[in-house]
């Protein structure tokens, strides 16, 4: 058992749109990350995602609808749900997503990001 300190754990990068792997729970991974600009529209067909905003705020596009996720609040996105996800300040966000999730699910981009760092 590790303790973690998500604000230290922050504080250990800058890049944007670039996942970092801190836990591991049940065969999924607990991620961080920070945002800044817009990301690509994408689905992931077999995982559903979970952001938490922990710093900022988030706005989601879906096809349908746009969400904003606030600091403190969280959003699951369910398989197969086209979103894009944008940052138009630095937002930090808490993910969990299984293992082999791709963070640009079914779209490759210049964003996507096949091997994840660990801190």
């Amino acid at each position: 058992m590790v303790k973690i300190n998500v604000l230290e754990k922050f504080s250990l990068f800058t890049e944007y749109w670039s996942p970092k792997i801190v836990g591991e729970l049940n065969s999924q991974y607990v991620k961080l990350a920070k945002l800044k600009g817009e990301f690509v529209w994408h689905k992931h067909v077999h995982e559903d995602e979970l952001f938490m905003v922990i710093k900022g705020s988030l706005t989601i596009e879906f096809r349908d609808k746009t969400m904003i996720i606030n600091e403190n609040e969280f959003i699951i996105v369910p398989q197969g749900t086209e979103h894009k996800p944008i940052a138009e300040e630095e937002v930090w966000v808490l993910l969990f997503e299984p293992k082999g999730t791709i963070n640009t699910g079914d779209t490759i981009s210049v964003f996507t990001k096949e091997k994840l760092e660990e801190l």
